[in-house]
């Protein structure tokens, strides 16, 4: 599968792929995100039911803290 992650091409070996599952692949676990997909923001409730597919555009961002 190949999805545009904030900007760049990346392939995946997975015909069904959710959001849950790429913030896993990524290494993205228990990391504040919030993650777009073809322009909809995913709720953090549905990344483990919002299927992908190949083509799909997203955009994660990572909250950062500080003060």
């Amino acid at each position: 599968m190949q999805l545009i992650i904030n900007g760049k091409p990346r392939s995946f070996d997975a015909e069904n792929f959710t959001v849950a599952q790429l913030v896993a692949q990524l290494n993205l676990e228990g990391k504040r995100l919030a993650i777009e997909c073809n322009g909809e923001i995913v709720p953090r409730s549905q990344f483990a039911d919002k299927q992908l597919t190949d083509g799909d555009k997203l955009e994660i961002v990572g909250a950062v803290g500080g003060g």
